[in-house]
């Protein structure tokens, strides 16, 4: 059987167990999840247990998963999450106007992207996006969703790109 490591509580977060609903509770908002039945969930003093029941297929899977939406869920509440983006391209710019991110990427017209509740969208410059929230999947997703509107293509590198991401470069045709 796989063993599946306890998670520590950070300071200032507080988690309530009641069954298979938990909740978890920090400095920058509340957050819930309802575990999987085959998941047994203790809290021993500082720490949360996951403990399989029983020996039914896909128990210790079910345990491990659920060890990392709450590990996720207490970083939310604590830290949060954040995703930093790049516009490479001449005349590829972004602004933040409350809750729309409006997008300029070589297109005929202007993007507008509605940032979703739970989730903000600043811009320190005019080529960089930082994407900011509790939920890791939120952030996510709303990263991929403004990086699909031009994915960096692999000749010149231009689009919309990860901070941390590598573009494998092609190299051009000959004659």
């Amino acid at each position: 059987m796989a063993r599946i490591t306890p998670i520590s509580i950070p300071s200032g977060v507080q988690v309530t167990i009641n069954e298979q609903h938990i909740s978890v509770k920090g400095s920058k908002g509340t957050m819930e999840h309802n575990v999987h039945p085959l998941v047994e969930v203790q809290q021993q003093e500082d720490t949360l247990v996951f403990k399989p029941r029983g020996d039914q297929m896909g128990a210790v899977a079910q345990s491990g998963t659920a060890r990392a939406v709450l590990r996720n869920l207490l970083t939310g509440v604590s830290e949060g999450f954040e995703k930093k983006l790049e516009l490479v391209g001449v005349g590829y710019r972004a602004q933040a106007q409350g809750k729309i991110l409006n997008l300029t990427l070589g297109f005929s017209h202007p993007v507008n992207y509605e940032v979703p509740e739970g989730v903000t969208a600043e811009t320190p410059s005019q080529t960089e996006i930082v994407v900011k929230g509790m939920d890791k999947q939120k952030v996510g997703q709303v990263a991929a969703e403004i990086r699909a509107y031009r994915p960096p293509e692999p000749y010149k590198g231009k689009g919309v790109k990860y901070a941390d991401e590598h573009i494998v470069r092609k190299e051009a045709k000959k004659k």
